[in-house]
């Protein structure tokens, strides 16, 4: 199977996305609004004293009424301190709610992914979207977005503010800032490309080392370090050059920032000298407009130093609200199994269009049967068992059980009826008792002590702490306890159909054999399919499948299959024979 990329999310997606996290929120987003606009009109009166301070003082008043003016500039100054302190207070707990529910949404979507797909994706991708598109959201969300909020509406006000003080002076000053808005306009239209590419470029790194890394014995035991090094640093050239792109694009966009706001400051002094020295302005109204626009460049460089960050965010962002796409739509089939039959009817599957891995597969497997499923590797056996299992949808025909498409089931109800075990196991960092509780939430100790012993986990009770001994982590246990623990929480689950995936391979073959036979025990009565890695498996089944080439070429009991002296035979006879029969001949 090749690697898929998860989608990224449109901008009008994007923007349905961001407006359903403010209606989750809205009354403190509100709150948050009209407290920043009151503190940003309260600030706007301080020019405007100022400036009736030096019309006074030119006009001759004296010194009360000066020092009534400076009063309530005062005032003024305090009542804007206290109103933003609460605008930034509000404005931050909405960024903090608003984070945390976009993680919670995060892993909600993530665990909806169908597990077809998370097979597929590259670990670096979803890795990077874990981990730095989060963060990058978050600090937007809690930092960033309060900033950005009051810094426009102070702007909007201190801009309505100069305009309605002197159109002359506040048009002429605005003007000479359309600077910003052409470098802005040039940045934004090459920004959000740039920083999607940046974001794909650094998962595509974080995939190609995480893969070297995790193959590092493979790699140096067929001597591909040369090519696994001389990927890597083309991965890391690539998101080099791709940060390199973003740095170039904010070298253009910050001076000419800066140069803007020197040609405005020398545009209102210039056109102020003139009216005042024409009379058609006072000296006060002119100060007045010089503070205004000195105090507009202070929202506009918030705004303007956050850009940067806001474009990165919001390709972090079309990247998170992109996993909805890819999100398995809920199952919502009413229908339930009339009994434990299941059924495959001219099954075909194919993970790549045109190649199919089964081709009109028609099997039919009674409740209560133990099938093993063996053939080469490459056959199509766990593609079987996830066609069983659920995970994968067949391309044409039917995999049923009791009636109900297998895959249409939903989770709950599939797993009251089907469970896959492969040989892929986790180990959640918790306890042994809650690592167990996952499959059946209202077992008691009991009977978590007795699955564990029925996969021959003994071990857990002479640990110090016995169940509620920490695990994952670094308090990991080694492969076969993890898979210990992963067989125990099937038989918690209490499926009436198991499929095990060569479930036990990671086991050493005496404990394995064990294992598998304490699982037959304890499953009588229950439908087993056991894709087999050991042939002894296949003996001890009732039937046996055997695969080849995506097709089922023989079905019969071990002994009706030997007697047939055809494929399975063979293969028999080739395991059997071997010096050391455990180990595995890739079936």
């Amino acid at each position: 199977m090749s690697a898929i990329q998860l989608p990224v999310a449109e901008p009008a997606a994007v923007r349905r996305a961001a407006a359903e996290l403010v209606r989750a929120d809205r009354l403190s987003f509100a709150a948050a609004i009209a407290l920043n606009v009151l503190a940003a009109g309260s600030g706007l009166l301080a020019p405007f004293l100022v400036g009736l301070i030096v019309n006074t003082v030119e006009a001759g008043g004296g010194v009360a009424a000066v020092d009534r003016l400076s009063a309530l500039l005062v005032g003024c100054a305090v009542l804007q301190l206290v109103l933003s302190r609460y605008a930034r207070y509000v404005g931050y707990r909405f960024g903090e709610r608003t984070s945390a529910r976009l993680r919670e949404q995060f892993v909600d979507r993530l665990l909806a992914l169908p597990t077809r797909t998370v097979e597929r994706v590259g670990t670096g991708d979803l890795a990077a979207r874990a981990t730095t598109d989060v963060a990058s959201v978050a600090l937007i969300l809690r930092d960033a977005a309060p900033d950005v909020v009051f810094a426009l509406i102070q702007a909007t006000i201190i801009t309505v503010a100069v305009l309605a003080l002197s159109p002359l002076l506040g048009l002429g000053g605005i003007g000479a800032l359309a600077g910003i808005w052409f470098a802005l306009r040039w940045y934004l239209r090459r920004a959000r490309d740039a920083y999607l590419a940046q974001s794909a470029a650094t998962a595509q790194a974080a995939e190609v080392l995480a893969a070297t890394v995790a193959g590092a014995r493979t790699v140096e035991a067929l001597n591909l370090q040369q090519s696994r090094r001389a990927a890597c640093q083309e991965a890391v050239s690539k998101a080099h050059d791709a940060q390199n792109t973003t740095l170039a694009l904010r070298t253009i966009l910050f001076p000419a920032i800066d140069m803007s706001y020197a040609v405005a400051a020398a545009a209102v002094l210039l056109l102020g000298g003139l009216l005042y020295n024409s009379g058609s302005a006072s000296l006060g109204t002119v100060v007045a407009a010089v503070l205004y626009l000195r105090q507009l460049s202070a929202p506009l460089d918030i705004i303007l130093t956050w850009t940067e960050t806001l474009q990165s965010s919001a390709a972090s962002f079309a990247r998170l609200a992109g996993l909805a796409a890819a999100s398995e739509p809920t199952r919502t089939s009413v229908l339930t199994p009339v009994d434990e039959r299941i059924e495959l009817t001219d099954v075909r599957y194919a993970y790549e269009p045109g190649r199919d891995v089964l081709g009109g597969v028609t099997l039919s497997i009674r409740p209560g049967e133990r099938l093993a499923v063996v053939g080469p590797s490459g056959a199509g056996k766990t593609t079987l068992g996830r066609l069983l299992a659920g995970i994968d949808r067949p391309r044409s025909g039917t995999a049923t059980v009791g009636g109900v498409a297998v895959a249409d089931l939903r989770p709950e109800e599939l797993r009251a009826h089907v469970v896959l075990v492969t040989q892929e196991h986790h180990v959640f960092l918790d306890s042994i008792r809650h690592n167990l509780l996952i499959a059946a939430p209202t077992a008691n100790d009991n009977d978590l002590l007795a699955a564990l012993t029925v996969v021959g986990a003994d071990w857990v009770t002479e640990l110090p702490a016995g169940l509620d001994t920490a695990v994952g982590g670094d308090r990991s246990v080694d492969g076969a306890q993890a898979q210990q623990l992963a067989l125990a929480r099937v038989l918690l689950a209490d499926p009436h159909t198991v499929i095990l995936d060569e479930a036990t391979a990671l086991l050493d073959p005496s404990t394995a054999r064990s294992t598998e036979r304490a699982l037959a025990a304890t499953l009588a009565g229950r439908t087993v399919i056991a894709i087999a890695h050991r042939l002894h498996t296949a003996r001890d089944a009732d039937r046996v499948a055997v695969m080849e080439v995506g097709c089922i070429t023989e079905l019969g009991s071990h002994a009706e299959l030997i007697a047939r002296q055809g494929g399975y035979a063979a293969l028999w006879r080739s395991w059997h024979g071997h010096s050391h029969p455990s180990t595995s001949t890739g079936l």
